[in-house]
């Protein structure tokens, strides 16, 4: 399956954060891309405010003119910020974390995980060398087990730190930590209340189980069932698009399967990307979204440039 652009702005923004500066050209070999897909790309990026661009190269942001404080900008109060990625949703919370430290007169230090929870402390370590005060971490876990096997070292941290996105077992090391999270389960329920109210039966989930955003959409799937009194009409159907092209495929047959026999007429799809890909592949099958399908996308990200402009949530 080919990489898609959400994938490949993570690669760019990789090779961009590590050398500083790149040319277009040079990092169109790179990616194995034309230069007018770089281009294309640099605008996205550019108007997110993750890189810089100029005479034919691309930057690493640099702090803009008046961020710095009184002090100057050895004065200046220095936050570290550890993300999984820096594009989908992450892209929008790194820029938003660099404007509200601007606002304070702090300076906003990145490092990116590209999901290897492994060396999330190393990282986080290389942010405190870099004067980090304070940390807002996202760790890079994937499964219920990353937490206990990669996440002790968060509650000995010796700065204030506040979790991103992540949860915290209660009563467990990191339950004392500040966290910061989207409420999936709110997101979910407003999914299957727009479906249930046009008519549909509860409609199957369509899902990951490579993130945390994953596993809170199934059990918010879950809860939110039992909230509006359904049933769940099909067992949940895995979608690892990115990462497993015969195991997408399995699921797209499991949909189609369970749409063909009446079984399902509505559908809730994690992600965007995934639900797009569903859509043209399910399109290919003879199944038409919405005609014979009512399909809602979760995350809200990218839904509206399908072929078909998807809801989403």
């Amino acid at each position: 399956m080919r990489e898609s652009a959400v994938q490949r702005h993570d690669r760019l923004l990789t090779l961009v954060r590590e050398h500083g500066t790149a040319r277009v050209t040079d990092l169109a070999a790179r990616l194995g891309v034309s230069p007018v897909t770089v281009r294309r790309d640099v605008e996205t990026l550019t108007r997110k405010g993750l890189v810089e661009r100029a005479h034919g190269s691309v930057s690493w942001p640099r702090p803009r003119t008046g961020e710095a404080g009184a002090g100057g900008l050895g004065a200046r109060p220095v936050l570290g910020l550890l993300a999984p990625s820096a594009t989908y949703y992450f892209a929008e919370v790194i820029h938003g974390a660099h404007e509200a430290a601007a606002r304070a007169g702090a300076r906003l230090v990145l490092r990116i995980s590209d999901y290897r929870p492994e060396g999330d402390r190393t990282r986080a370590e290389g942010l405190l060398a870099a004067g980090a005060e304070g940390l807002l971490i996202a760790p890079g876990w994937r499964d219920r087990a990353d937490p206990a096997e990669h996440g002790g070292w968060l509650a000995g941290l010796p700065v204030p730190a506040v979790l991103l996105e992540r949860t915290a077992d209660p009563g467990g090391p990191l339950a004392a930590l500040d966290r910061v999270c989207s409420d999936h389960a709110h997101g979910v329920l407003l999914a299957l209340r727009h479906l249930a109210g046009q008519g549909h039966a509860a409609p199957v989930l369509v899902a990951r189980a490579d993130s945390p955003t994953a596993l809170a959409v199934r059990t918010g799937y879950d809860e939110a069932l039992r909230a509006l009194g359904l049933e769940r009409p099909h067992p949940v159907i895995d979608a690892p698009a990115g990462r497993d092209p015969e195991g997408f495929e399995r699921g797209v047959q499991a949909l189609w399967t369970a749409v063909t026999a009446g079984r399902v007429t509505a559908a809730l799809v994690h992600n965007d990307v995934d639900a797009i890909q569903l859509v043209q592949r399910l399109a290919e099958l003879g199944i038409r979204v919405p005609g014979e399908l009512a399909l809602v996308a979760y995350d809200d990200e990218v839904a509206a440039l399908a072929d078909t402009p998807l809801t989403a949530v």
